[in-house]
């Protein structure tokens, strides 16, 4: 892997997305030249800001079909894509599995026939599902949706392909929030500051003991840029946490934590049943191996997105919530099979 940006040809699974936009925009920034491979479910427009920079290479295809020659000439590849998050998930399990776990297995297995040196795989925390002690990256696993289950066979497949030419990492990412060009308010610290912003009050999940790790989007973007740029002796055939130890917190004091953040008096309300999922994570590797520090906080996150809700720049559509969104295009797709004639509407 070449340490230099200049010349160095990344593809970005997923790269339209919430974490993908950012991080591509962060790799062009850096000078890496960068393909960015999605199904701009949510619009191309998430790339608007870098749409025109001659090193970014768009390209509408699924992970489970494109053509491997777009492989050729790649240096490393990040694998963002996937149906993403535990709701969305569970929406069709089987899809899940055939997007999450196959798919990616498949880009692993062709960009190792096709010479990439690098493969890094976006993984998540919530593999952990529920734990009572604070987890590391040998702690048992304890997946408690489809969701989480497909990252976990992803993660063991991926892995077994690492070898001394094709690096293979894996980042258990913690729950990320922050502000994005494909925002989303279905995730804990955006969907609580919205709720604040729109009612007054903030939506809690019951009971509000559980725990979750948290990281900012241009943070966990930095994880796989600092990966990207490590020695692959040192990063192949790894797991990585990434998030930081300060930033476990459980829902309720976070709660009062995001009221403070945006100097409002504190209200909230319940929504949903009790969330089974409740981990504490140990960050203490990929700090210590790789010196990978996040800047922002939760605090800093939720300053950001209350005050472009403010200001306008961000605004609460059905696309800020990816279950909604993706019932709504296969609502939209069946209605438009029924009456469609022909291939035409009229």
């Amino acid at each position: 892997m070449k340490h230099e940006a200049v010349g160095v040809r990344v593809l970005v699974t997923g790269g339209a997305g919430y974490i993908g936009s950012i991080l591509v925009s962060m790799l062009l920034e850096r000078g890496y030249q960068v393909k960015c491979l999605d199904r701009f479910f949510f619009g191309k427009e998430t790339l608007a800001s870098v749409a025109d920079d001659p090193n970014l290479e768009m390209i509408k295809e699924d992970i489970r079909w494109f053509d491997p020659e777009i492989l050729r000439g790649v240096d490393a590849i990040m694998d963002l894509a996937a149906l993403s998050n535990d709701p969305s998930g569970e929406l069709d399990p089987s899809k899940t599995m055939e997007i999450n776990y196959k798919g990616r297995v498949r880009v692993a297995t062709l960009a190792k026939k096709y010479g990439v040196e690098k493969y890094i795989l976006a993984s998540t925390c919530s593999v952990y599902g529920f734990q009572d002690e604070v987890v590391n990256e040998n702690s048992p696993t304890n997946p408690l949706t489809t969701y989480a289950k497909a990252n976990l066979k992803a993660e063991k497949e991926v892995l077994l392909l690492a070898d001394n030419s094709f690096s293979v990492t894996v980042l258990r990412q913690a729950t990320v929030y922050g502000l994005s060009p494909r925002m989303r308010f279905d995730l804990a610290i955006n969907g609580m500051v919205l709720g604040f912003y729109k009612n007054g009050k903030i939506p809690i999940m019951r009971d509000g003991t559980q725990w979750r790790p948290f990281v900012h989007v241009k943070d966990t973007s930095k994880a796989f840029i600092t990966v990207l740029e490590s020695l692959s002796d040192v990063v192949n055939g790894e797991i990585y946490n990434v998030g930081s130890n300060d930033q476990n917190v459980q829902i309720m004091p976070l709660a009062k934590l995001i009221a403070e953040s945006i100097d409002l008096p504190f209200n909230f309300d319940w929504y949903g049943s009790p969330d089974k999922r409740s981990y504490r994570v140990d960050f203490t590797k990929i700090n210590k191996s790789l010196g990978f520090e996040p800047k922002f906080t939760p605090k800093d996150g939720a300053k950001e997105v209350y005050e472009a809700l403010v200001k306008g720049t961000v605004t609460d559509n059905i696309k800020t919530r990816t279950v909604e969104w993706y019932k709504y295009l296969l609502e939209a797709h069946k209605i438009i099979r029924e009456v469609e004639y022909k291939g035409e509407i009229f």
